[in-house]
């Protein structure tokens, strides 16, 4: 299953940008949160170990 954003968690901070290793999470500046391409995620749950607010699942 691709990685899923928690908006009411996610602040923006970019941590599970630099760890995606296909490049397939975006921040969303208007939102201010991340914006996951399901069609690019590989299910590897680096964004999801990576972020510190635990706003980012795979499950």
């Amino acid at each position: 299953m691709p990685a899923k954003v928690k908006k009411e968690e996610c602040t923006g901070c970019g941590t599970c940008v630099d760890e995606c290793p296909v490049e397939a999470i975006v921040i969303d500046e208007d939102e201010g949160c991340a914006v996951v391409d399901e069609d690019e995620c590989v299910e590897c749950g680096a964004c999801e170990e990576a972020c510190p607010n635990e706003a980012i699942t795979t499950e």
